[in-house]
């Protein structure tokens, strides 16, 4: 439960999820505020979740202790700029969860000298599985820390990450990764299909696959290559599947894939420092 009173800049999907997040862990309503242009957002959050919106951001953030910046990474410099005196009076910790936006950027915007964590979320959050990266620069204090980990773990798990360059290949691996992760199983629906089951069924057998093969991998204290040994006979169905998938060279085409999204993070970022 997070006593402190946070407001959100936008209302979109993912400050739906981790409003509704908050409430169910048991923050009240009462503390969670929200600034959105967009009416339709505004009476959606207010209906749903009983919490005060607003249309000017300035408003919503005048009695805040959390500012969570959840706008767009191509509007984020437009959107806070108009805050920053409002911000520098009062000092609010402020978390963005806007993709490939640096803390010295977000700094300079909201007028400088600000306690700023960075959060790399995923999609998996609008169902409160996510799992979230963050970076603290030296303002944020441990009791800061604190609260912003709380914040996210409302939607999933957190994890720490020590040096803001990295913020890149996390993008790549659990930004991203969700739609690896669709894709496989979209390649894998089609192929039951193609070998006779009807799309129903395959995509039944599909996604309760991966669903368990995650849980399995989450619960064990074993690694995934050992899991994948385990099921992996001599001379077995899965021997000759895994056979065929490393003759096409899936590990490296994993890496590649990896390190093309790590590098594209890191150009979209410097687009947007350059803007």
């Amino acid at each position: 439960m997070v006593e402190k009173n946070i407001t959100f800049v936008g209302g979109g999907n993912m400050a739906h999820s981790l409003i509704g997040g908050l409430i169910n862990a048991g923050t009240s309503p009462g503390n969670l505020t929200v600034g959105e242009p967009q009416s339709a957002l505004r009476d959606r959050l207010a209906d749903r979740f009983g919490v005060t919106v607003f249309s000017d951001n300035t408003s919503a953030i005048k009695d805040a202790d959390v500012v969570i910046l959840a706008v767009k990474p191509q509007v984020m410099r437009d959107a806070l700029r108009p805050l920053a005196q409002t911000l520098t009076e009062n000092t609010p910790l402020l978390i963005s969860i806007a993709a490939g936006i640096n803390v010295a950027s977000l700094e300079s915007w909201a007028g400088g000298n600000h306690a700023v964590v960075r959060v790399m979320p995923n999609t998996p959050a609008l169902v409160s599985a996510g799992i979230s990266a963050l970076f603290a620069n030296d303002r944020v204090t441990p009791a800061q820390k604190n609260l912003g980990e709380s914040i996210m773990r409302a939607v999933g798990t957190a994890v720490w990450i020590g040096e803001e360059s990295l913020m890149d290949t996390v993008t790549a691996v659990s930004g991203s990764g969700p739609a690896y992760f669709f894709y496989l199983m979209e390649a894998l629906e089609q192929a039951a299909v193609e070998e006779g089951l009807d799309p129903k069924t395959a995509r039944l057998l599909t996604l309760e696959t991966a669903f368990g093969a995650a849980r399995l991998a989450l619960e064990s204290s074993e690694t995934p290559a050992m899991l994948r040994q385990r099921v992996t006979s001599p001379g077995g169905t899965t021997e000759a599947a895994i056979r065929v998938l490393d003759k096409t060279c899936t590990n490296d085409a994993v890496n590649r894939a990896v390190s093309a999204a790590r590098k594209r993070s890191y150009e979209l970022a410097t687009a947007l420092e350059s803007d």
